[in-house]
C-alpha cells in the first residue's frame, strides 16, 4: 500500500498539497438526501473512506494520486457518478477486477449493506471538493479582474472597498464565497463610478483567487485548516427558507423562472457552485426586486449546506422501476439458479427470502458477495456476465426494496 487516507489530514493554514483533499472528505457527511420515490438511506463518506482502505481498494487504485497504480484513479473520473452507476460500475467490471486481485495475491473482500453504502457515498464525493488553487495565478487575477482598484490585501491595493486580508483568514473557500455573495448588492452600488466591469469568474479563477487570499493574509490561522463541510440535508432547508424555491426547482419541484437547478450543464465543483451563483448575482437581484423578493444574507455555514444540497440531487436520479426489475431476473439468468416467492429454477436461495436485500446497498453487497459463486457456475459453459446499466441496478433495487416492504 503506498499510503493512508489518514495521511491527508493537514496542519497549518498554508497547508495546500493534494492530501489537502482528504480533509475534506474525511469531513463531509451526505445525510439522508433522495431523490422522490426512493427509499431514505444513510451514506456516510467519512467511513466510506475507512472501508475503501479496509477493503484493500487501495492497492489497485488511486484516489488523487494516492494508492495503488493497478487500476485506475478513482478521484480523476471526469464525471461524478449517481448510486445506482456507481453500483452498476463496481458489478460489471468484478471479473476484471478478480482477475487482478487474483494476480497481486489479493482475496476479493465481502461487505455489508452498511459498507457498501458507506464507500459508494465515499466514491461519489470525490468530485464535490476542488483542488489546491494556484496561489500566483490567483495573485494575477486579482490584478487582471481589477479587484486591486477596490480593496486591498496587506498594504497592495485600493480603498473603495473592504481590507480582504480578513477573508484571506477563513480558511475555507465557501466561507469567502459566503461573504462575496453577501457583499455582492453593495459592490454594485460601489463600483460603478470606478469605472471598473464586474468581475465573473470561470471553472478554477475562484479557487485560485481564494488560494491568492488565504496565501497573502497577515495573520496565519493555528492549528488544522479544513474546508467547511455541507449537509445536504440543513442546505434543503436553506434553500426554501432564503426563498430560492420561488425561482428555481430542483428535479423539476419548484418555480420555473430561473433554471432547474439539478439539471446543469456541466458537474461543478463546491466552489464552482459558489462562482456561478457569484456570475448570476445582478439578473438575480433584478428578478428578485421584480418578484418582491428581498435578497437573502447567506451565513457561510448556510452556503456550504445550500451548495451540498445542490450537489447531492444527483445522487439518488434514478428512482427505478419494479416491474422491470422482476423482468431484469429473468432476462440476466438470476431465475436459471433462484426462485423468486417459489417460481424459478429452485436449486438456489428463493430471492424473495434474503432479507440482506431490502434495500438498494443491500442489493449491492449481495451482488458483490454473490460474485464469486457466479464466476464459478459459469466456468466452463459459454454463459456471460450479467452487465447492468445504472437504470438496471435502479431497477432491481426497487424490485427487492418492494419485496422486503410486502414481507
Amino acid at each position: 500500500m503506498t499510503g493512508k487516507l489518514s495521511d491527508g489530514l493537514v496542519s497549518g493554514a498554508r497547508a495546500t498539497t493534494g492530501l489537502e483533499f482528504y480533509v475534506a472528505v474525511l469531513l463531509l457527511c451526505i445525510p439522508r438526501v433522495v431523490a422522490a420515490q426512493v427509499h431514505e438511506l444513510g451514506q456516510d463518506p467519512i467511513a466510506g473512506s475507512a472501508v475503501f482502505e479496509a477493503k484493500g481498494c487501495m492497492e489497485c487504485h488511486a484516489v488523487n494520486g494516492l494508492g495503488g497504480t493497478y487500476g485506475p484513479d478513482l478521484g480523476r473520473i471526469p464525471r461524478r457518478r449517481s448510486f445506482s452507476e456507481l453500483a452498476a460500475t463496481m458489478w460489471n467490471h468484478v471479473p476484471l477486477m478478480r482477475a487482478g486481485m487474483s494476480e497481486i495475491g489479493i482475496e476479493r473482500p465481502e461487505m455489508d449493506a452498511e459498507e457498501a453504502a458507506d464507500l459508494i457515498g465515499f466514491l461519489f464525493t470525490l468530485h464535490y471538493f476542488d483542488a489546491p488553487g494556484d496561489v500566483e495565478a490567483g495573485r494575477r487575477l486579482f490584478n487582471d479582474k481589477k479587484c486591486v482598484v477596490c480593496h486591498r490585501v496587506g498594504n497592495y491595493g485600493g480603498e473603495v472597498g473592504p481590507s480582504l486580508d480578513h477573508v484571506g483568514r477563513y480558511g475555507s473557500p465557501i466561507l469567502v464565497a459566503a461573504a462575496m455573495l453577501n457583499h455582492g448588492a453593495a459592490m454594485a452600488n460601489s463600483i460603478e463610478p470606478t469605472g471598473v466591469q464586474r468581475p465573473e469568474f470561470e471553472n478554477s479563477e475562484l479557487v485560485d483567487l481564494i488560494a491568492y487570499l488565504v496565501s497573502a493574509a497577515p495573520q496565519p490561522l493555528e492549528g488544522r485548516v479544513y474546508v467547511l463541510p455541507g449537509r445536504a440535508e440543513a442546505g434543503r432547508v436553506v434553500f426554501i427558507e432564503k426563498r430560492c424555491d420561488q425561482c428555481h426547482s430542483v428535479s423539476g419541484v419548484g418555480g420555473q423562472i430561473g433554471p432547474d437547478l439539478s439539471q446543469v450543464d456541466r458537474q461543478w465543483s463546491m466552489t464552482e457552485f459558489a462562482a456561478a451563483m457569484w456570475n448570476k448575482l445582478p439578473k438575480m437581484v433584478k428578478v428578485m426586486g421584480r418578484e418582491g423578493i428581498s435578497v437573502p444574507q447567506i451565513g457561510g455555514g448556510e452556503m456550504a449546506d445550500l451548495v451540498a444540497y445542490l450537489y447531492s440531487v444527483e445522487y439518488f436520479v434514478e428512482p427505478g422501476d419494479v416491474e422491470h426489475g422482476a423482468v431484469l431476473l429473468s432476462e440476466k439468468g438470476c431465475k436459471a439458479c433462484h426462485s423468486v416467492a417459489g417460481t424459478g429454477a429452485g436449486t438456489a436461495s428463493d430471492l424473495s427470502r434474503v432479507q440482506s436485500m431490502s434495500d438498494p446497498p443491500g442489493v449491492v453487497a449481495s451482488l458483490w458477495n454473490h460474485a464469486g459463486v457466479i464466476e464459478t457456475r459459469s466456468e466452463g459453459t459459454e454463459a456471460s456476465w450479467p452487465v447492468l446499466s445504472r437504470e438496471e441496478m435502479a431497477d432491481l433495487a426497487a424490485f427487492f426494496q418492494a419485496l422486503a416492504e410486502q414481507r
